[in-house]
């Protein structure tokens, strides 16, 4: 921020004794000089006198000489000294305005000082203009200050003055501040030029605060946009684009494009982006995003390079993405103008490029954990079919050829095993609908909890012919990943009363407040929870310890209480966010 200082005073000109002759040489020229002259004036004067014709001549000559002469010296001499001594007052009452005036300028310049740090310390805008009219009442001497900056934000302020408001016996002043807006200032007397110089000052120092201001918010408002892009975004493309889009509208360019290293440390493009549109991903990088990835800082291209990496860019900064296990990427910045990184705030993109790189791995680690859950949830879905379905329908099967050997010697006894292999067969329809309802994929994140349950608890009642009652009540407020927990122990407690419990009737209660609980109680057979505490479901392969696990891992409890012949109550609670 440029500093301004107050315009000084011209410094007044020390007017000096005549012929630059100072008081004390004069006064001791006089004192050297004066008695031996006057003591040789007298001697012949004396001498002249004695030489006239008579004693009257004498006698006037004698009058003339001391009764005019001598005083007349004695007045010139000391009108002398005089002159001197009125010379040296009127430089001494010259310095002492000079030394005001220095005072007042110099505590002007250390009150501007002042203002330009407590401007370059406001955190918003709004600080900015609070502090900037306090700061031009200390320093101008104004009685009101009113300051108004460009979008209408504007602040006043009021020196020692009982006046809560400017009247009309006031004097204004006004400047206009650089990038729209005013100062207005108003004085008890009327002011000059100089305070006028002091006020335009003041309101460029303003300007510039605004315009810190308004950059530090933009890389605020730039940082929420990349920290929102990783919690929101999962899709590896998606999730650069948004990165990479923030990056670019915080500079103003046009082009932008991503490159990640593969399993065998490649780096090769995984999105793009410029005037022509989205790039197909998967080239390898050019050489200018291998340059940056070697020397591990940000860089900026020659055209060559620029050009290399968008058509028709004429400049490009490369910013590498690398965490504690070496190179993640590259981020590139393009555009059409040579000219556009030549003032980019470089330490902001690299934190953006750091910020790139967690969302990076945390979008690997999840398309890996979702490999990984799909293929156990492959597993144990052909598992239950394998020992469920599968042996089920193996045995309808048999049966069914018992029949065609029986139904002929033994239509009775055929008839039976008929009707055994119909009633087996639908409790498989019953089983395999269950499973299809338990793996039906349910969005959490567009319904939000509480909507998803009451969906959920109402589908389930109908799909497996138990009577269901749901109650919700409190302010509920969860992260995503909690909510993801209370969901997940609903939908195993449910599948394991559709799969376990032969129940009747199933009620389940979702309470908000300092922690967010959830109840799940049926009328069924019930359990011995230390005999079977870990078992699996149909729906996930959760057991009751792998929930009282993902439970506790949220900072909550779970416990089961359930007995032979008295059913089940399943209670899980989570802190509220």
């Amino acid at each position: 921020m440029p500093n301004a200082s107050p315009p000084v005073k011209p410094m007044p000109a020390v007017h000096p004794a005549p012929r630059d002759v100072r008081l004390s040489d004069r006064v001791r020229l006089i004192r050297n000089v004066l008695p031996p002259l006057i003591v040789l004036v007298v001697i012949v004067v004396e001498s002249l006198i004695k030489r006239l014709p008579s004693t009257q001549a004498e006698f006037w000559a004698h009058l003339l000489f001391y009764g005019l002469v001598g005083p007349a010296v004695t007045f010139f001499s000391v009108e002398w000294i005089a002159e001197g001594t009125r010379a040296r007052e009127r430089a001494e009452r010259e310095l002492r305005t000079l030394y005001g005036e220095l005072s007042t300028s110099h505590g002007r310049l250390r009150a501007v000082q002042e203002l330009i740090r407590e401007v370059a310390e406001a955190p918003d805008m709004g600080a900015v203009v609070e502090v900037a009219a306090r700061g031009a009442v200390r320093v101008t001497g104004a009685t009101h200050a009113t300051l108004t900056i460009a979008g209408g934000l504007s602040s006043s302020a009021r020196g020692d003055t009982l006046l809560a408001s400017p009247s009309a016996d006031l004097h204004q002043l006004k400047v206009s501040v650089p990038g729209g807006g005013a100062l207005l200032l108003h004085f008890e007397t009327p002011q000059g030029a100089e305070t006028q110089a002091l006020a335009q000052a003041l309101a460029s120092e303003v300007a510039s605060g605004v315009d810190a201001a308004r950059n530090r918010t933009l890389d605020l408002m730039t940082l929420y946009s990349v920290d929102q892009s990783i919690r929101a975004e999962r899709n590896m493309r998606r999730l650069l684009s948004r990165v990479t889009r923030n990056m670019a509208a915080r500079l103003g360019v046009d082009s932008r494009a991503a490159y990640l290293s593969d399993q065998d440390g490649v780096l090769r493009l995984e999105y793009a982006q410029d005037r022509s549109g989205e790039a197909v991903g998967g080239s390898p990088a050019p050489a200018f995003a291998v340059r940056v990835a070697e020397s591990g800082t940000p860089l900026l291209a020659d055209p060559s390079e620029a050009a290399a990496v968008f058509p028709n860019a004429h400049s490009a900064l490369g910013v590498p993405m690398r965490d504690e296990d070496g190179l993640i990427g590259v981020l590139v910045l393009g555009d059409i103008r040579p000219d556009a990184f030549v003032e980019a705030p470089v330490p902001l993109l690299a934190f953006m490029a750091g910020q790139a790189t967690l969302a990076v791995r945390n979008a690997r680690a999840y398309l890996y954990s979702e490999e990984v859950a799909i293929s156990d949830e492959r597993a144990r879905i052909a598992r239950e079919i394998h020992d469920g379905v599968a042996q089920s329908l193996a045995f309808a099967a048999l049966k069914l050829d018992l029949v065609t050997r029986q139904i002929r010697p033994d239509p009775d006894k055929a008839e039976a095993e008929v009707k055994a292999a119909s009633t087996l067969l639908r409790e498989q329809i019953r089983e395999v609908r269950r499973s299809i309802f338990a793996l039906r994929p349910i969005d959490l994140e567009r319904f939000g909890l509480t909507e998803t349950v009451q969906r959920y608890v109402a589908d389930f009642g109908e799909q497996n012919g138990v009577k269901t009652a749901l109650s919700i009540s409190g302010d509920i407020h969860l992260s995503p990943a909690d909510e993801a927990v209370i969901f997940r122990i609903l939908q195993e407690s449910l599948n394991n009363v559709a799969k376990h419990a032969r129940a009747r009737e199933v009620g389940v209660s979702l309470r908000g407040g300092q922690r967010v609980t959830l109840v799940v109680k049926d009328d069924g057979a019930g359990f011995d929870p230390e005999q079977i505490s870990g078992r699996v479901s149909s729906a996930g392969g959760l057991g009751l310890m792998q929930m009282r696990e993902r439970v506790e891992a949220r900072g909550g409890s779970y416990r089961v209480l359930s007995s032979l012949g008295h059913g089940t109550v399943v209670e899980a609670e989570v802190p509220q966010t």
